[in-house]
C-alpha cells in the first residue's frame, strides 16, 4: 500500500491576488500559465513513478486539486491533466474528484468543462458574505458571488459543493458570523469546511498584527462562534465529522480521510506534501522553482522527514481525536481510561460503541488533548512490556 497510494493531491499555485491571511504556496498573476504547469506536473508525475517504481498506472480512489486558485485554469485544464496524467495515473467515474474554486473565476463555462472531463466535487472559497470583510480579506467577489458559483456547479450537474467558510475575524469588522452561517445554508450546500482566523507570519495579516495594526478574536469569542457553527449547521442536519468538517450524511470529504486516517497519497505540484509510509515529503513552494526543478529532470522535493516511534505516536492520537471515529477503548489501558473518564467528566469527550470521542468542547482543545491521550497510550505501553 504505501508503494501505491490509491489518492492523488495536485497543487494549483496561482491566484489573481494573494488574500491578507494567506500563508499558502501561491504566486499572483493575472493570467494562469496553464500550459507551463500542465506540463510541470505532468513531468513530477513521470519521475515520481520512475523513482518509486510504479511500473503500472495508479488506480485512484480520489483526487482533489486544491491552491492557490485551480478555477483560474480554465475550463479545459482538468481533461487535459486527466489525459497528461493517464500513463502514471487514472481514474474512474466512481472516483471522488474535488477542485477548489473561487467564486469570481468558477464561470458556467469552467463547471461545463470541469463536468465532462469527470470532476464531481467543488470546494467553494466563499470565506464570508459580509462585504466589508471580503475587501479586507482581499477578496475578489462579493456576497452575491457564492451564489452564482453554486448555480454554475449545478447547471453543470455537479451535486456535491462543499463551502469554506472563516470565523474568528478581528471584532472591529462588525462582521455577523450567525448570519454567515444562515447565508451558507441559504446555497444548500452537501459539507461546509471551517477555518479559524490566524496570523501566519509570512501573510499580511501576520505583519499587521505583529506591528499592533490589527486585533484577531480572543479566545472567548473564537470559542463562541466556533460552538455556534457547531450548534447551526448539526441543527440543520450536517454532521460534525471532524474537527473543522460538516456534511451531509454520506457526503463526507473522502479524500481528506485518506490524511486523516495515516494512509498513503501522493502529491504534486508546488508546496505538495506527500506521504509515503513512513517517509513524509513536500516540495520546494515556489513556482518558478518548481518549474525549473522539474524541467531539469530533478524531483522538486524540499525536504523529507521519516514518522519515527514517538512522532507516530503523538501523531496517531492527534489523527484519531481529530474526527469521530475516536479512540479505541476496548484494549486501552488504566491510564487511557482515566483519561477518558476525566474527558467525559467535563463533557470534552464521550464514549460510544467502544471508542472515545470528542465533543466539539474538547475539539477547541484538540492539540492539547492530543497530547495527554499520547502520554496516557505510551504510559499503558510501558506498563504493559513490564508485567508481560
Amino acid at each position: 500500500m504505501a508503494d501505491r497510494p490509491r489518492s492523488l493531491y495536485v497543487h494549483v499555485p496561482f491566484c489573481t491576488r494573494r488574500c491578507s491571511y494567506c500563508d499558502f504556496a501561491v504566486q499572483a498573476t493575472r493570467e494562469a500559465p496553464t500550459a507551463d504547469w500542465l506540463g510541470a506536473v505532468a513531468g513530477e508525475m513521470r519521475m515520481l513513478a520512475d523513482e518509486r517504481g510504479w511500473t503500472a498506472p495508479l488506480r485512484l480512489d480520489t483526487v482533489y486539486l486544491g491552491g492557490g486558485t485551480p478555477s483560474l485554469l480554465g475550463p479545459d485544464a482538468m481533461a487535459a491533466l486527466r489525459d497528461r496524467l493517464r500513463p502514471w495515473a487514472e481514474w474512474g467515474d466512481d472516483v471522488e474528484w474535488t477542485c477548489e474554486a473561487n467564486p469570481e473565476s468558477f464561470t458556467p463555462e469552467v463547471a461545463r468543462g470541469w463536468r465532462a472531463a469527470g470532476v464531481n466535487r467543488i470546494s467553494l472559497g466563499a470565506q464570508t458574505f459580509h462585504e466589508p470583510t471580503l475587501r479586507w480579506m482581499g477578496r475578489l467577489h462579493g456576497p452575491d458571488g457564492p451564489a452564482r458559483a453554486f448555480d454554475a456547479a449545478r447547471s453543470a450537474g455537479i451535486g456535491n459543493v462543499s463551502v469554506d467558510l472563516i470565523f474568528g475575524v478581528p471584532a472591529r469588522l462588525e462582521r455577523d458570523w450567525g448570519a454567515d452561517l444562515v447565508q451558507a445554508l441559504l446555497l444548500e450546500p452537501q459539507h461546509v469546511s471551517l477555518y479559524g482566523l490566524t496570523a501566519e507570519a509570512a501573510a499580511p495579516l501576520g505583519r499587521w498584527v505583529g506591528e499592533g495594526r490589527e486585533t484577531l478574536a480572543d479566545e472567548d469569542r473564537y470559542a463562541d462562534e466556533y460552538l455556534l457553527a457547531h450548534r447551526t449547521l448539526t441543527g440543520a442536519g450536517f454532521e460534525h465529522y471532524e474537527v473543522s468538517n460538516f456534511g451531509l450524511p454520506g457526503l463526507r470529504s473522502r479524500h481528506n480521510f485518506v490524511y486523516w486516517t495515516g494512509e498513503p497519497y501522493a502529491a504534486l505540484g508546488p508546496g505538495a506534501h506527500a506521504f509515503y509510509p513512513p517517509l513524509r515529503r513536500w516540495n520546494v513552494r515556489s513556482w518558478d522553482a518548481y518549474r525549473d526543478h522539474v524541467a531539469a529532470g530533478r524531483l522538486p522535493t524540499d525536504d523529507e522527514e521519516t514518522v519515527d516511534a514517538d512522532t507516530g505516536g503523538l501523531e496517531r492520537a492527534w489523527l484519531l481525536l481529530r474526527t469521530d471515529q475516536g479512540w479505541p477503548l476496548d484494549d486501552a489501558g488504566d491510564a487511557v481510561r482515566r483519561l477518558a473518564a476525566q474527558w467525559t467528566g467535563r463533557g470534552m469527550a464521550r464514549e460510544a460503541a467502544g471508542r472515545l470521542r470528542l465533543t466539539a468542547e474538547g475539539w477547541l482543545l484538540l492539540d492539547t488533548l492530543a497530547v495527554q491521550m499520547a502520554s496516557a497510550a505510551e504510559t499503558d505501553a510501558l506498563a504493559a512490556a513490564l508485567t508481560g
